[in-house]
């Protein structure tokens, strides 16, 4: 099959032959129809996330049809159009996952082929009213978007949200789902087009987090928060406990921007306000957030569509964070190799 490649650290993504994955008796071979990036893919071919381990095909997010499955399977998943939970072995507890939990596309080999294994548990039929490139375009980010809003913030209608640093997947996400919870959401960025953009999908407003005064452009704006959702951490991350509203929830899953500075405890008390780390979902979360997408017809923002064989040029969109929405790869044949669709 084809597949592509990451041999080694900065290494360019390359379109490979590979062997057929092989199955275990409770795993299931899906030909990918498409396949979505994730930062998480761009980290790792820099060589800064835990685990390396080469070669590896990347590749957390994907949709298909399920060609076979083992001996041990449901036999009635053949030839079902799915989406596939990328968390592996989350283990039996809702508040955490357990130490053997990993995501698909490392250290297990991901979406980024013709052909992917995944236990069969991990199957999801597809939204009908989305496209595989749409549907692959879904899991990793909408699953921790739908974690961290809900599960771990417990977003109501009626309260008012902060999206940091809007245009990643997890930031699209958290924001569309925010709106169609009946929240009044706003968010932050460094771009004013990122901004124009949100606003586009429903967004109260928005600010440069560029400007010196952003927190207090904010204040002024919105008047204060109930929940903040922040994936870059580092020095603004201070100005989060003069933003929140008593018994606010802050909620984290990243930190591209840096570690938390020291935080003035006594606001945090005083305000009743809870710091909340996240990160991915139970197998629950996975089946109610894919049950909030389709009752709500929740399309995923897609940036931009590649041909599988243009994988290197695809994540290159990534370095410096100019997408808004998911990056996908097409392995349907409507993007021919060298063409993209933006």
């Amino acid at each position: 099959m084809k597949a592509i490649i990451l041999s080694g650290v900065k290494e360019p993504l390359v379109l490979k032959d590979v062997p057929l994955p092989q199955l275990s008796d409770s795993e299931a071979l899906v030909r990918v129809k498409a396949a979505a990036f994730n930062r998480r893919d761009w980290w790792i071919q820099q060589g800064q996330y835990a685990g390396l381990k080469f070669p590896i095909i990347l590749g957390s997010d994907g949709a298909g049809i399920v060609e076979a499955v083992g001996s041990d399977a449901d036999q009635h998943w053949i030839g079902k159009e799915v989406i596939i939970n990328p968390s592996i072995a989350w283990g039996t507890h809702e508040a955490f996952q357990q130490k053997a939990s990993s995501i698909l596309g490392l250290p297990q080999d991901g979406t980024f082929a013709e052909y992917v294994r995944v236990p069969v548990e991990n199957l999801h039929e597809k939204p009908q009213h989305l496209s595989f490139e749409e549907a692959a375009a879904l899991p990793l980010g909408g699953l921790t978007a739908y974690r961290a809003l809900f599960s771990r913030a417990g977003l109501v209608a009626g309260e008012k949200v902060l999206v940091v640093g809007i245009g990643g997947g997890v930031a699209s996400f958290a924001l569309q789902f925010a709106i169609h919870v009946g929240a009044e959401a706003y968010v932050t960025s460094g771009s004013s087009a990122k901004i124009e953009q949100a606003i586009a999908l429903g967004a109260a407003g928005g600010i440069l987090y560029t400007d010196d005064n952003w927190a207090q452009q904010l204040r002024e704006e919105a008047g204060g928060f109930d929940v903040i959702i922040d994936s870059s951490l580092g020095e603004a991350f201070v100005h989060h406990l003069d933003l929140m509203n008593p018994g606010g929830r802050i909620v984290f899953f990243g930190g591209t921007a840096g570690n938390i500075p020291p935080l003035n405890a006594r606001k945090i008390f005083w305000k009743q306000l809870s710091l909340l780390g996240s990160t991915m979902g139970s197998p629950r979360d996975f089946a109610h957030m894919l049950a909030f997408v389709t009752d709500h017809h929740i399309k995923p923002v897609v940036d931009s569509v590649y041909p599988l064989g243009n994988a290197e040029a695809a994540i290159r969109n990534m370095d410096d964070s100019s997408q808004f929405g998911k990056i996908v790869l097409s392995l349907d044949g409507r993007y021919p190799i060298g063409e993209a669709n933006t």
